[in-house]
């Protein structure tokens, strides 16, 4: 029954198509498809992660292999691969913790936590620096959110409708992705309002570009917080993850009708902190500081998992309450292995690179404009790339290319997800040579073409 009111695509590939069925056919051998016969009996079903693509047997540096022996180029890895899968340095170091102080009961304090705390605070922007760790961004999300509430008094949120900040129950709610919103999840977390997002390209309020779509959506949000008056906190993709680029002014105007109308702002950084855009956090391309930062995903290293929300310290209003309290808030593996992950970070100049390579990527890209009618629009910044494709006559989204294009290039070897049906999304690991780049690069272009030719 539920499948007869199936939501749109979104932030995810959709993968109980035609298409995927036949790539799956075509690619998938015996040994294989019993594994994933066996996970589709082991699994709960939901959308985007079942059936799955293949089955995995290795993860090194920026490429997979499945279990058939093919090996990809991974430019999805759900942006945990910053420094790239199985990298030695952080394996030494969570073995080395393991074997000094494998856990911490969550009644003590131990030395990587604390250290790690105390780095997150250096290196993020402004005077952020009281910190909770959780072992997800979800969760992460939802303690941002608590403490905004326990800040302000106030309960309401205000987020962009097509934004994930993950699957939790508030965290959903903030969201506005259908996928986690729907009939199955019944009513969502009270006082969770939204507007519609900027965009460049087929934009909700009928922006020509990306500087009329972003004056027209800062002038919602300025409305809509001045009018209610009472919104705990704006949530918000300092850089959306689809992608799209704000243009330039738009946080600092978004910045100043919070600070106007007393709403705190949360940037979710889960997805673009620790270098993916270029500069070690998307906000600081606009010199805009949140009131409460989240990070995830890359923080582990693409090993294990951990999160954090930091905060500035004027927001310490809770020591009578609990916001978080997880088992793991101070594991001292999972705090070591985010600190070993930043060091090396820092250590390889990875930043830079994704700076350095991001651009030379994105200029190439841009001139597939002028040999791909298909191609309607290109947009990143760093490691976060998007390619739109649509009609050249009405910009109706060209689903049936995009789709197309995945397969083809995984077939080649190339791994990548696509966005909101259309949108091809390349998201690095920071580790990633101009070379590979070029290599990766060659393989989405052969594959685009191919697509559009068939």
């Amino acid at each position: 029954m539920l499948q007869e009111h199936a939501p749109a695509e979104s932030e995810s590939d959709t993968n109980s198509t035609p298409a995927r069925a036949a790539w799956s056919t075509e690619n998938v051998n015996v040994e294989t498809r019993a594994l994933l016969d066996r996970d589709s009996n082991a699994f709960l079903h939901q959308s985007v992660s079942t059936p799955c693509l293949t089955a995995i047997k290795k993860a090194e540096g920026i490429y997979i292999e499945d279990t058939g022996g093919r090996r990809y180029i991974d430019f999805h890895g759900n942006n945990v691969h910053h420094i790239g899968y199985g990298h030695p340095r952080l394996k030494r170091a969570i073995s080395e913790q393991m074997d000094a102080l494998p856990f911490a009961p969550r009644r003590f304090t131990c030395e990587p936590a604390v250290q790690l705390a105390e780095k997150l605070a250096a290196i993020t922007p402004g005077n952020l620096s009281k910190v909770l760790f959780t072992t997800g961004g979800s969760d992460a999300i939802e303690v941002a959110i608590k403490v905004a509430r326990a800040a302000t008094g106030r309960f309401k949120t205000l987020s962009f409708w097509d934004a994930f900040h993950g699957a939790g129950f508030g965290a959903a709610s903030v969201g506005g992705e259908a996928l986690f919103r729907g009939k199955p999840h019944g009513p969502l977390m009270p006082g969770a309002e939204h507007v519609a997002p900027f965009g460049s390209f087929n934009c909700p309020y009928g922006g020509r570009n990306a500087q009329e779509s972003g004056d027209v959506c800062a002038r919602m949000i300025d409305y809509v917080l001045t009018r209610e008056g009472d919104f705990a906190a704006f949530i918000a993709e300092p850089i959306r993850a689809v992608p799209y680029v704000p243009p330039p002014g738009f946080w600092r105007k978004v910045r100043e009708a919070c600070d106007r109308t007393g709403t705190l702002l949360i940037f979710d950084e889960i997805p673009t902190g620790l270098g993916k855009t270029g500069r070690m956090f998307s906000c600081e391309h606009d010199g805009v500081t949140p009131d409460i930062l989240v990070l995830g995903k890359g923080l582990g290293g693409g090993i294990l998992p951990i999160a954090a929300a930091v905060c500035r310290p004027e927001l310490d209003v809770g020591e009578a309450w609990a916001f978080g309290h997880y088992t793991h808030e101070k594991n001292p593996v999972t705090t070591r292995a985010a600190l070993e992950t930043i060091q090396i970070i820092e250590d390889e100049g990875l930043v830079e690179n994704a700076a350095r390579v991001g651009q030379c990527a994105l200029e190439r890209l841009e001139s597939w404009k002028d040999r791909f009618t298909e191609v309607a629009d290109v947009r990143g910044r760093g490691f976060l790339m998007g390619v739109e494709l649509a009609s050249n006559d009405d910009k109706r989204p060209a689903k049936a290319i995009a789709e197309r294009t995945l397969y083809n290039a995984l077939e080649n070897g190339l791994s990548f997800k696509t966005t909101m049906g259309n949108v091809l999304t390349l998201t690095p690991p920071l580790v990633t040579s101009q070379t590979q780049m070029n290599q990766a690069l060659d393989i989405l272009e052969k594959a685009l073409a191919a697509a559009r030719n068939a």
